[in-house]
């Protein structure tokens, strides 16, 4: 069997972990799917929800729920790769507040007291596609250091995502001198317009949020990627079986740091997105939004031990969260509820995925 047959063949295992080797309908795949049933209960709760409170189904709330799940539903995309190869990445929350920090500082009006004059009097300093340049890169640089240290030192992702998370808090912290940043130049009006806009100005029959427009098309992207792409084969090898995958000649390193990086990444588009929408940075920009990165992954299907999750099982996740967080909005029900609520889903995805893998055996 050639090398590309093998590693192949490894990755389309590890996608469909512990499957019946019998042929299966295209209805019953579909019934085995979390994230079929988690898009059950999504569309479940929001009919309920159009008939107990019909302002729910408006456009304008429809226009903030998919606006405010966006940025989630992005970092969950890049908490995808990373928790198929049986990795998992606790920073992303604080890679928010430092790339939110570094765009800031970008735009600012005044010159920044720590950087040479030559930046600072460079004509392109302040302008919005070196906020969003700077603010990818530091993203990417983040997410490379945590691949190094667990691909290649081979510390666990668990201690290794969780020190940076205070590392990078730490670094928005002092890079904003504990200062919300909104004194932006004249380079602000179009960042601005990436992510408070509606629909990039297209012509559309209802509006849609610039960021939600930007998570459709990542979603697509990263299912293509995941299902027809050797990276995604390479990936979801890893997580079945990483050294059957290693033998078959995946070049594991690599490719888990490729996934810390993407992962990073994805949360510095969150941010830069983000910033636009708020005209403001701040270093305490996505906090605790980890956890429900994490949780939107799982939700839609994503197994923990690795081996398996999907672009839109994420997707549909952090949907099903935030469509949650704002029916119990607006039924009345104290906000410190939602926790409650969106630790029950995340144990109820895990009991479930546990249910399925023993029927599959």
């Amino acid at each position: 069997m050639s090398l590309d047959r093998q590693i192949e063949t490894i990755g389309a295992s590890a996608a469909e972990p512990r499957l019946d080797t019998r042929d299966k309908t295209v209805l019953a795949t579909l019934f085995a799917s979390q994230a079929f049933w988690v898009t059950v209960a999504l569309v479940v709760i929001s009919g309920v929800m159009s008939i107990q409170e019909p302002v729910f189904a408006s456009e304008d709330n429809f226009f903030n729920i998919t606006r405010n799940f966006a940025f989630i539903g992005i970092m969950a995309l890049g908490m995808t790769p990373v928790i198929i190869t049986g990795g998992i990445d606790l920073s992303v929350g604080s890679v928010m507040g430092a790339v939110a920090i570094v765009c800031g500082l970008v735009l600012l009006k005044q010159p920044i007291p720590w950087m040479p004059d030559w930046w600072n009097e460079a004509a392109w300093t302040h302008s919005w596609w070196m906020a969003v340049s700077t603010g990818l890169l530091a993203g990417a640089i983040i997410g490379g250091v945590n691949g190094a240290l667990i691909a290649y030192v081979g510390l666990p992702p668990f201690v290794v995502t969780l020190g940076m998370l205070s590392v990078a808090r730490a670094c928005a912290v002092l890079l904003s001198g504990n200062r919300m940043l909104y004194d932006f130049g004249p380079g602000a009006a179009t960042f601005k317009s990436i992510g408070s806009g509606a629909s990039f100005g297209l012509a559309l029959p209802f509006r849609l949020s610039n960021p939600f427009l930007v998570l459709i098309i990542l979603t697509v992207v990263l299912a293509i990627v995941l299902k027809n792409a050797a990276w995604g084969r390479h990936i979801f090898a890893i997580g079945g079986n990483e050294q059957a995958a290693n033998l078959a000649g995946v070049p594991v390193k690599r490719m888990k740091v490729q996934a810390y990086v993407l992962c990073s990444m994805s949360a510095a588009v969150a941010a830069i997105l983000s910033v636009g929408w708020s005209g403001s940075a701040n270093n305490s920009l996505g906090q605790s939004y980890e956890l429900l990165a994490i949780a939107s992954a799982v939700i839609g299907g994503a197994n923990l031990m690795g081996g398996e999750g999907g672009a839109y099982g994420a997707f549909v996740g952090s949907a099903l969260i935030f469509v949650i967080r704002n029916s119990l909005l607006m039924a009345g029900v104290d906000s410190n509820w939602q926790g409650i609520f969106v630790g029950s889903f995340i144990v109820l995805a895990v009991v479930l995925e546990r249910i399925r893998g023993k029927r599959r055996e």
